[in-house]
């Protein structure tokens, strides 16, 4: 199946324009439709970056919000803008590795199959700080004690998953942090797969603990409403049964 990678990114000068050649370098030529990096209104020298590749990469396309909208905004610009059914994300800051693409995509349903329709990373051997290791650990169980959809590592920015099936839930911001669990409420299923982390090499991370735990205890309730309050019950066509040859002689009678 043919994919195209989203990137969403603010201010990653020094990362975004690495992670991009090593996303072409990384996912097989047949597979990899395109790359969308989507600038968040960077005021660094994340454009330049972009823009001087595109010459080497025909199909590597550049969106641009034109006021800060967050992370998964940026995603959803991305997803609209993409052609290919399956997306593969990645977080700009290049801590995520493009060599995990095929391994998830292993494990991804064909759209509109029965399989997964996301397959999220687990990060192993993290490379952040330790203050952000725990806060991530704490942030995780309090999730999937209150949601309880199974998800191991919702932080993770590295997945793939069917477009048609992400473009269907709600948005919110802050919305990228609860995928797993929105594809489930959806009737969609979730797989996982370990994948490697990076340190960061250049710029710093748009979140600090407590921001993101104020932000996710304020969603936290918000999606346990939305998925009590979802329903998507399964949907099938009744056909018209075939007419029978006694059926065609009676109608021809009452002509």
């Amino acid at each position: 199946m043919r994919i195209s990678v989203v990137i969403p990114a603010y201010n990653e000068e020094g990362n975004i324009g690495r992670l991009v050649e090593e996303t072409y370098a990384a996912v097989p030529q047949d597979v990899l439709g395109e790359v969308i990096v989507v600038d968040d209104a960077s005021d660094d020298g994340t454009e330049a970056e972009i823009q001087a590749l595109r010459p080497k990469y025909p199909n590597l396309r550049y969106l641009r919000h034109e006021s800060r909208a967050g992370q998964s905004a940026a995603l959803r610009s991305g997803a609209y803008a993409a052609k290919e059914p399956v997306l593969a994300t990645m977080d700009g800051d290049a801590q995520n590795d493009p060599k995990d693409i095929p391994k998830l995509l292993e494990k991804l349903g064909q759209p509109g199959s029965n399989g997964p329709a996301l397959v999220g990373g687990i990060r192993t051997e993290r490379k952040d700080t330790g203050s952000k290791r725990f806060a991530s650990r704490a942030a995780n169980w309090i999730r999937d004690s209150i949601l309880k959809d199974d998800c191991p590592d919702t932080g993770c920015g590295i997945k793939v998953y069917w477009r048609d099936a992400f473009l269907r839930l709600p948005f919110f911001t802050s919305m990228h942090r609860y995928l797993p669990v929105l594809f489930l409420t959806y009737g969609y299923s979730a797989a996982y797969a370990p994948v490697s982390d990076r340190p960061r090499q250049a710029g710093q991370s748009k979140y600090t603990n407590l921001g993101r735990a104020l932000i996710g205890l304020y969603d936290l309730f918000g999606v346990t409403w939305l998925r009590k309050r979802t329903m998507v019950p399964p949907v099938f066509e009744v056909k018209l049964p075939p007419q029978s040859d006694t059926d065609e002689g009676t109608a021809g009678q009452r002509d």
